[in-house]
């Protein structure tokens, strides 16, 4: 699910912020930029963004200080090594080099160095104090969306309900036109006298039983039911949820398979599309 937050605070004369932004991802894809001194503790960063459990995160952190910073300093050797290879290819090219070559040079392998320093066990609580602030802030981001897709897949589920009531007023119209339309052939290839009447009956009645479509409205019932029962969960129903979806479709294709009626086929395709959207959504849900 999509969500940004955002956090600072201060440590001595340190000013530390951290954004992060998650875009909707199945699994759980951590993008971490944080400044050198605190790599040490890039794993407890991973461990602890891991609680957010999905989505595309990108994390930054960024520090800004009023200190003199003496811990990164020019490597002389490494620049005038630099410096002398380069001149040396510009005379026997024929060229001049540039003006700005020494910031050119700046931005090379190893032409800046830096002292290790040891980060301080109060700045990292600080930092993580900061973290956790981020991740609520996008939290909150999250369970408003949540809330709107929570919304907008209820309304579609009872959607479906009622389609599975409409279908009523259809069914025992389609039993009549199967009846009248099968006589009708048969009378097309034999005499009517010839019919067996009661035989006939039989195979009808037979045959309309094989087109009912009471045990899948009452199943898909229950999903539905069970469905919104899921979506109330607060531990990570999103797989739960994909499942049902699934047995849902079963019972929708089924009354299709079954419905034999123009008007009870359209209400299905409705079906199927109110299903598809719900299938959609239900991606963005943890």
């Amino acid at each position: 699910m999509t969500g940004y937050g955002k956090a600072e605070c201060e440590f001595q004369q340190k000013k530390i912020t951290i954004e992060l932004k998650s875009l909707n991802s199945k699994q759980l894809d951590l993008n971490v930029k944080i400044p050198s001194f605190y790599k040490e503790k890039e794993f407890d960063f991973r461990n602890e963004i891991s609680k957010l459990e999905r989505g595309k995160i990108d994390v930054f952190v960024s520090v800004e200080t009023n200190l003199e910073d003496n811990s990164v300093c020019v490597n002389n050797g490494i620049i005038k090594g630099y410096y002398k290879q380069i001149a040396d290819v510009s005379k026997e090219l024929g060229l001049q080099v540039p003006a700005d070559i020494l910031s050119t040079i700046l931005r090379l392998p190893d032409a800046l160095k830096a002292d290790k320093q040891q980060l301080p066990e109060e700045e990292w609580n600080t930092v993580l104090a900061c973290l956790k602030s981020a991740m609520n802030m996008l939290n909150g981001f999250r369970d408003q969306e949540g809330r709107a897709l929570e919304k907008d897949i209820v309304e579609r589920v009872h959607k479906i309900n009622d389609f599975v009531s409409t279908l009523e007023q259809f069914e025992n119209m389609r039993v009549d036109k199967i009846k009248q339309r099968i006589r009708s052939n048969i009378e097309e290839l034999i005499s009517k006298d010839k019919v067996d009447e009661n035989r006939l009956e039989q195979e009808l009645i037979f045959y309309v039983e094989k087109l009912d479509i009471t045990e899948e409205k009452v199943r898909l019932a229950n999903h539905n039911k069970y469905f919104l029962e899921t979506l109330k969960e607060t531990v990570s129903p999103g797989k739960k949820l994909a499942f049902i979806t699934q047995e849902m479709g079963r019972e929708i294709n089924t009354i299709g398979s079954k419905a034999n009626d123009s008007d009870m086929q359209k209400i299905v395709v409705n079906m199927k599309d109110e299903l598809e959207k719900i299938k959609e959504q239900i991606n963005n849900v943890l």
